[in-house]
């Protein structure tokens, strides 16, 4: 059972300082909304020039297990957060003994671990992709047994953006991939009736009110989100639902900070939770443009104790990724385009691969186009090609 969530006393006033575990580019535009509110932002990074570096108001360089860097790091900040699960869990520990950690450790460890996840997601009546966990051999077989194949065989840690998964369709393939992967234990994830993945960002302060914003739909390409439609495309009453059930999980995890539940649509309409994301979500960038208050605002006022405002949006929006030298050679013609709001993360090095920004498009609301609209309306950036199903999915 999680703890109950630590409460913040009061708001941190304007010039409190909010440190934030992870240099990445969520970490950059969580300082950049920290810095719209008054707050100064404190990084913990291994990177002396990394996404949020270049725009916090100062940085502890170090280890995420490293005592001395983690006890310097709380000892200048006033509440704690995190930009992504693969920071460790015992040094969030350690420094929640020192200062409020919003979200707290506990809900960080449920969400680094698939099958204390998807253990915890049904214990509370959410449906996910049938599973089970693999160890060895005779556990893999036990489980292709129950579930059937063609199935997933993915990492119970570390994976994401399609990393440490693989399509298996016959037993000797499952052996092969079992021995390849790693860490161990896996978990081997039957196949969804795969209509369509949605995700929900979800909002909730230490009061325990909720803010949702509106289901979105995603495209991948070769594991890595490619497209997000917001609004999700899905008919209103599957909406709702997913509204409904991002804010199921965010009370039964006690959540203090910000939520994404990434959800699979089957092709009955019916919603199973494929993971959950309780930090600032790629295919939440879309509100920075499209809504008064961002899932970056949304986040820190949480973090910070401040009252959440109606999550609500203005417009309707495509957020496109870009990935790698590919996309990156565009950007002359990006910043050339009408209409294409540019963000660029500040890494130096474009691999592929490598998330190294994103590009919005605005559309009044209710107008958001079909797919042939969408290819028109993003010009050089056309969706790229790709697989978009269950086995597509970080």
């Amino acid at each position: 059972m999680l703890p109950p969530a630590r409460l913040t006393p009061a708001p941190l006033p304007p010039g409190a300082t909010i440190g934030i575990v992870g240099g990445g580019q969520l970490g950059r535009m969580s300082a950049m909304a920290a810095a719209r509110l008054g707050y100064r932002a404190h990084i913990l990074t291994e990177e002396a020039d990394g996404p949020a570096a270049q725009v916090a108001a100062g940085i502890t360089r170090g280890g995420y297990e490293d005592e001395a860097a983690l006890r310097a790091f709380a000892a200048g900040v006033d509440v704690i957060t995190f930009e992504f699960e693969n920071v460790s869990a015992a040094g969030l520990d350690l420094l929640a003994g020192l200062r409020p950690v919003h979200p707290s450790p506990a809900i960080l460890g449920i969400s680094q671990d698939r099958i204390a996840e998807k253990s915890f997601l049904n214990r509370h009546g959410i449906a996910t992709a049938p599973w089970a966990p693999v160890e060895d051999r005779a556990s893999l077989d036990a489980a292709i047994a129950r579930l059937g194949l063609p199935a997933i065989l993915k990492t119970t840690r570390l994976g994401y953006d399609g990393r440490g998964q693989a399509r298996v369709a016959t037993p000797e393939e499952a052996h092969a991939a079992l021995a390849r992967l790693a860490p161990k234990p896996l978990v081997l994830e039957g196949l969804v009736d795969f209509a369509c993945e949605i995700s929900v960002v979800v909002a909730r302060g230490a009061d325990g009110r909720i803010a949702s914003f509106d289901p979105v739909e995603n495209r991948h390409a070769h594991g890595i989100l490619d497209l997000t439609f917001a609004p999700a495309r899905i008919p209103e009453d599957t909406a709702a639902q997913a509204t409904a059930l991002g804010r199921q999980v965010a009370e039964a995890l006690d959540l203090v900070g910000l939520l994404a539940v990434e959800m699979f649509v089957d092709r009955n309409g019916t919603l199973r939770v494929n993971e959950i994301a309780p930090r600032p979500h790629n295919s939440g960038h879309w509100t920075i443009d499209a809504c008064p208050a961002s899932q970056f605002e949304m986040h820190i006022r949480a973090v910070a104790g401040l009252p959440l405002p109606i999550a609500t949006r203005h417009s309707d929006a495509v957020m496109k990724n870009l990935i790698g030298p590919a996309d990156m050679a565009l950007w002359p013609e990006i910043l050339a385009s009408p209409g294409l709001i540019p963000h660029h993360y500040g890494k130096a090095e474009a691999r592929p691969g490598r998330k190294m920004g994103h590009v919005t498009r605005l559309f009044p609301r209710g107008s958001l186009p079909g797919d042939f609209g969408i290819a028109g309306a993003l010009g050089c950036l056309a969706p790229a090609e790709g697989c978009d199903r269950q086995d597509e999915r970080p």
